[in-house]
């Protein structure tokens, strides 16, 4: 018996449009990593500038045209669009163009999904799912509006198949919030038990594929899937790490702290996908310090950082303290390397302590490590410096 031959990578079409808002992705290189992330194959892409999207086809009749000559010309199988579509633009365009349409939220939550592996994480994909389905159902499938209903076949009489559909997936979104809702106190527990232990806790974020799965196995020396690719792990982990004042001298004194890797974030993350996620990334909100991790390869690492920062504030860690872990250093080009281990970067306003260092490598990890050091003690000598609260 011969083995089957592997299913073929779908060729799509990316296309993007610029409606005058800043972080334009001209090039369309991220949708591009996203794209393959999901095992498809880009063969073509598309940008073009309006002022506000087309209300039918988004993109506006004579670029439809374009992109249907485009997708006959390269035999694309698919189209997918770098910003969100409402329902009726998406079954619009698959009309017009005689394709299926997609655009970057489901994109996002096709990888996740392919890359959950815990039950938290699976439950927390599928809740971000059935919500993006709900809001598919009103116009896009036609044969959702057929009848049902009599004797013996389920539902009232003359309930539309839309309705039924719409029910079963409310009730599943009810299921699995009361699933994720049980998941969320098995986690306040375990808060309050290194609460208890009065346990500092650290959580790194950033943006995906900044490296901080790559950097949270360098300081615990775990085996964390790491890989350079969007995405690469999506569930909390969360391991001992211990810091001495002296490292590596004889006779120092240490204490250990709790260090948590958690998803990474990415430009219009869904908002659905926030709201579900919101019992791993509250790891980050009740975190006693984020360590911030950034591409500094990146040339888009600015716009990188603004985006992690409003998703911290979204999910209540905006007041979080922070130290940046500018990361890749090993990447940069020998006039682009920091004169300096450690310095400050300017974050909101704030002076925050920045660290430079490259987690593949190991360069760096030191000074981080006496930056950690210097961070938890002055939060554990803070208490002692106010002995007059009784």
């Amino acid at each position: 018996m011969t083995a089957s031959p592997e299913r073929p990578a779908a060729t799509t079409i990316l296309v993007g449009v610029d409606l005058g808002l800043p972080n334009f992705d001209a090039e369309l290189e991220e949708l591009g990593q996203l794209a393959q992330t999901a095992g498809m194959e880009p063969v073509a892409r598309v940008a073009c500038k309006r002022k506000a999207p087309d209300a039918a086809l988004f993109v506006g009749r004579g670029k439809a045209d374009e992109i249907k000559e485009l997708a006959e010309a390269t035999g694309a199988s698919e189209v997918l669009f770098d910003q969100s579509l409402s329902p009726a633009q998406q079954r619009n365009l698959e009309r017009h163009l005689g394709l299926p349409v997609n655009d970057r939220t489901l994109l996002i939550l096709e990888i996740f999904a392919q890359r959950a592996r815990s039950h938290e994480g699976k439950l927390q994909v599928e809740l971000a799912r059935l919500q993006y389905l709900s809001t598919r159902l009103v116009r896009r499938w036609s044969h959702l509006e057929r009848q049902t209903g009599g004797a013996g076949v389920r539902g009232g009489p003359g309930e539309k198949q839309i309705e039924l559909d719409r029910r079963m997936i409310d009730e599943s979104i009810k299921r699995t919030r009361e699933r994720l809702e049980k998941v969320k106190k098995q986690r306040a527990t375990q808060r309050r038990q290194r609460e208890r232990r009065e346990t500092f806790n650290i959580s790194i974020v950033g943006y995906t594929n900044a490296g901080k799965s790559t950097l949270f196995n360098a300081l615990v020396k775990a085996r964390a899937y790491a890989a350079n690719q969007l995405f690469a792990t999506l569930d909390t982990t969360t391991r001992s790490l211990f810091l001495q004042d002296q490292e590596g001298a004889s006779g120092t004194t240490g204490r250990s702290v709790s260090l948590s890797d958690t998803v990474g974030f990415i430009r219009d993350l869904p908002h659905g996908l926030i709201a579900a996620f919101q019992a791993t990334l509250q790891e980050a909100a009740d975190a006693d310090l984020l360590l911030h991790v950034v591409d500094a390869a990146n040339p888009h690492y600015r716009e990188q950082i603004a985006e992690v920062q409003r998703v911290l504030d979204e999910i209540g860690a905006g007041g979080v303290p922070q130290l940046l872990v500018f990361n890749k250093i090993d990447a940069l080009e020998p006039s682009q390397r920091p004169r300096s281990e450690v310095d400050a970067f300017e974050l909101d306003g704030v002076q925050v302590p920045r660290v430079f260092v490259s987690s593949a490598s190991g360069e760096g990890l030191p000074a981080l490590r006496r930056e950690l050091v210097r961070i938890v003690g002055a939060a554990h000598a803070t208490p002692a410096m106010d002995p007059g609260s009784a």
